[in-house]
């Protein structure tokens, strides 16, 4: 019994890694085609507002046109769209004009890979594994987006909202629906503030409303109790990427402050209470 249940634990082991990276591999056109694919409807609708006759361009969305090199447009074949191996046999070159093709592709993949591989391992075929994956491939995609672009597209922190409050309805969930609402609303609020306290000291912008969202969606996941915890990890690895990258390149540069968040929202999760509790422990024995 001992031996079976070990062997049905690898194969599901093996087959959420397999799985993971073929969704990471669905997530690099994501990642790739959706900024692109907002940035034409944005110009379409300045074109209608202003009257004047829009461009007409080919249609371009998740599914067209087909995988093609981005430098020479040639069509990618199948065996060059294998996840993670077609990397490594193709030596990170398109095959036709031999142009790099970034790590970053890879990377995901990779990233997906591995996380499909624990949800898997952890949770077997259940809902909260089905749960856990659509959540992780959203972090994915805005992570790597908002590193890209500087951009947190909205059908991406809504859909991760929806899904927090949803998931709160649900007997899995650690929180309340309540808690879950609350968790939302003062998630938003609190950068909402921070931006225009910010801005009306600066006159300048210090982030951009994706982020609001972006917490607000996180939080609907862990509660208003931990937010604490979200905000100081995210700040705290933020000023230590931007010090560190302003001593390597020697000039300032605004930081995408998403994947901070998105880091500091995990940590809430899994450990915020924790946290907490041993920082009011140390507070206690100070």
């Amino acid at each position: 019994m001992t031996e079976l249940f070990a062997a049905h634990t690898i194969a599901m082991l093996i087959l959420s890694v397999i799985l993971g990276a073929v969704i990471g591999s669905f997530l690099n056109v994501v990642i790739h085609r959706l900024p692109i694919q907002l940035q034409r409807q944005w110009q379409l609708e300045c074109a209608e507002a202003n009257g004047t006759p829009a461009n007409q361009v080919e249609p371009f969305n998740l599914a067209f046109p087909a995988s093609h090199c981005p430098k020479c447009q040639s069509a990618i074949a199948w065996y060059d769209n294998i996840p993670l191996l077609s990397f490594l046999f193709l030596r990170a070159r398109c095959r036709h004009c031999k142009a790099p093709i970034s790590i970053s592709y890879w990377a995901v993949e990779i990233i997906a890979a591995i996380s499909f591989g624990l949800i898997g391992w952890q949770y077997g075929i259940t809902v909260p594994a089905l749960f856990y994956a659509v959540v992780t491939s959203l972090l994915i995609c805005l992570f790597v987006i908002d590193l890209h672009h500087k951009l947190l597209p909205d059908v991406l922190n809504y859909s991760l909202l929806w899904l927090g409050l949803l998931w709160s309805l649900s007997e899995y969930s650690s929180i309340t629906t309540e808690q879950a609402l609350i968790g939302a609303v003062v998630g938003y609020l609190s950068l909402w503030s921070v931006y225009w306290v910010f801005k009306l000291l600066t006159k300048k912008e210090g982030m951009g409303y994706g982020d609001f969202k972006l917490l607000a969606a996180l939080t609907a996941f862990t509660g208003a109790t931990v937010l604490p915890v979200t905000v100081l990890a995210a700040s705290l690895c933020g000023a230590v990427v931007g010090v560190v990258y302003i001593k390597l390149s020697g000039r300032a540069q605004p930081i995408p402050f998403g994947p901070f968040l998105i880091g500091g929202g995990i940590i809430s999760y899994f450990w915020g209470h924790e946290l907490l509790y041993a920082y009011w422990s140390w507070l206690g024995g100070a």
